[in-house]
């Protein structure tokens, strides 16, 4: 049980560092908790809300009571499988802004600019336009992670983004490309009407080499001698070595978690649990962030929207079709157009995000009561409202504690009144005439401030987004946890590569950026010069200074 580098996490960034150090010749252990992948919940895109409610791939969290939004326990998936959350998320394939990775250069992540990172979001796609447009300039083509677009058969998809246009917002081609905003059609991680988690992309291939081995097993701590990581301790007290380096990859949850069981973080957190302090990193655990969601949902005149569907025996055939061929409904997430949008003049890119579906449901399939409708995911991309993962015990067995602190502050509820109110008029453009019935929820007759905030402190729900509890920095910077190669500040041989590094939240859903970061820290641990620098510049509205939209 020894090799030169142990990987504490089968994930997102995991599955991707494991990849690029055994195709380097290194030899490599992945520990993971979860199991096995194999099933059609998860590899089906269309049986998405079934993995992440299935307590065999979930960890099960959940935040504590949260004070804003009238004491409720919010639901926080993190894979427990191998892929991770990549395993059972929505398969949304999202990037982030260039200004995400120039703010998080800014603010000490030295060497993270969009200039630096765009090269490896190049080098782990093999995008398919399949004929559907994009921009393959800006895109990778030999990586391992299969991106594409769904097929937008159904018209509700298309009206969507004629609606944005007719609203007066820009359509992009390719969000992922030059020009994020605007309406568009959505990306997705499926290949040949699978899922395409890291797990199939990366761990299976990397597992075919004779370097890199998988074992199952619930990390307990880092062993620390000396002031270096010298392996990890697992539940029942077996040891495994690490000849090299220790890697954690193991969520913004759980690397956090271990790295205080190991004695790294707020000196006088650790105290209270009676835990050794190894290194004194008060940010480890801290500038929790996280999107916070809402759907606004309208019934439908027409019976298009996917709720035709929405019983048993359709089900069945749908699940059989796929089955069999790996075509039809059952090969797409069904998130197959969106929008990035800014809120407001002043807002120099887009700080708004929509993910449409031609079908009124919530993450744990329960439909609307109104039949046949159709939804906008919708919420605020940068709150300033910052949370923690704190220890519940020393025991590695409690679950941590979880608090998001989501709507702290005014600018919150002023962000998410105004993305409400931007969805109406978009709903209300002539694209949507023939299929608007009435609005479900919020619902019509909601309309003042007080109606919105009662509406959003009852509806809103995580998008599943956590990041940022071991910030990069500089290492003089008293709040940083790793350095920009991710070494953990004041522990040699004891790395975090994966989205718990995040300084600032990026624009969308993770999932790309978790990978990317996976694939340049890999470079990072291997001594390797970066990738060259992109010269690439991106789109910015040239009337952001005065105009919404």
């Amino acid at each position: 049980m020894e090799s030169d580098y142990v990987i504490v996490g089968a994930g997102s960034a995991g599955c991707a560092v494991a990849y690029r150090l055994a195709e380097a010749g290194q030899s490599v252990l992945v520990i993971e908790h979860g199991g096995t992948d194999a099933g059609p919940f998860i590899q089906m895109p269309a049986a998405l809300s079934y993995p992440m409610n299935m307590k065999r791939y979930d960890w099960g969290y959940r935040s504590e009571p949260e004070p804003h939004l009238g004491g409720r326990r919010l639901a926080c998936p993190r894979g427990k499988v191998i892929g991770g959350s990549s395993s059972i998320n929505g398969m949304v394939y999202v990037r982030g802004h260039a200004h995400d990775f120039d703010h998080w250069a800014e603010t000490g992540a030295d060497g993270w600019s969009y200039a630096d990172v765009l090269p490896y979001f190049k080098r782990m796609e093999a995008w398919d336009d399949g004929g559907h447009g994009g921009d393959p300039d800006w895109r990778g083509t030999q990586g391992p992670l299969h991106v594409k677009r769904g097929p937008r058969d159904n018209p509700l998809n298309t009206a969507f983004v004629e609606a944005g246009r007719q609203a007066g917002y820009e359509v992009t081609d390719d969000y992922n490309g030059k020009k994020q905003e605007g309406f568009a059609p959505f990306d997705q991680t499926i290949h040949k009407g699978r899922r395409w988690s890291t797990a199939n992309a990366y761990l299976k291939p990397a597992l075919k080499r004779p370097n890199c081995d998988l074992i199952r097993g619930l990390v307990e701590r880092v062993e620390i001698t000396d002031g270096r990581a010298t392996g990890v301790v697992l539940a029942g007290g077996q040891v495994v070595r690490a000849r090299r380096e220790v890697i954690l990859a193991a969520s913004s949850i759980n690397s956090p978690k271990i790295l205080m069981l190991s004695g790294i973080g707020p000196a006088a957190h650790l105290a209270e649990h009676g835990i050794k302090v190894v290194a004194d990193r008060p940010g480890v655990g801290a500038n929790l962030q996280d999107h916070l969601e809402m759907y606004i949902q309208m019934a439908s005149k027409l019976p298009v929207t996917l709720y035709k569907h929405w019983n048993i025996v359709s089900k069945a055939m749908i699940g059989a079709q796929w089955l069999f061929t790996g075509t039809g409904l059952g090969a797409s997430n069904q998130f197959e157009s969106c929008a990035f949008i800014r809120s407001k003049a002043g807002v120099p890119y887009p700080d708004i995000q929509y993910h449409f579906m031609p079908i009124a449901v919530r993450y744990d399939g329960t439909a609307a009561a109104e039949g046949h409708g159709f939804q906008a995911h919708v919420g605020p991309m940068r709150s300033p409202s910052r949370g923690a993962v704190t220890l519940r015990s020393a025991d590695p067995a409690d679950d941590p504690v979880i608090r998001f602190n989501y709507m702290s502050t005014e600018q919150d509820w002023e962000d998410y009144r105004r993305c409400i109110r931007l969805t109406r008029e978009i709903f209300a453009q002539e694209a949507f005439a023939p299929y608007v019935k009435h609005e479900i929820v919020p619902g019509a007759e909601m309309q003042s401030d007080a109606d919105l905030d009662a509406v959003i402190r009852e509806h809103a729900e995580s998008a599943y987004h956590p990041c940022g509890t071991c910030r990069m920095g500089r290492s003089d910077d008293k709040g940083a946890v790793v350095d920009p190669e991710g070494r953990v500040i004041g522990v040699e041989a004891l790395r975090v590569v994966d989205s718990s590094v995040f300084p600032r939240i990026t624009n969308g859903n993770l999932n790309a950026p978790s990978i990317m970061t996976g694939e340049k820290m890999s470079d990072h641990i291997l001594g390797r010069d970066p990738l060259a620098r992109s010269n690439d510049e991106p789109w910015i509205h040239p009337d952001w200074e005065t105009s919404q939209r």
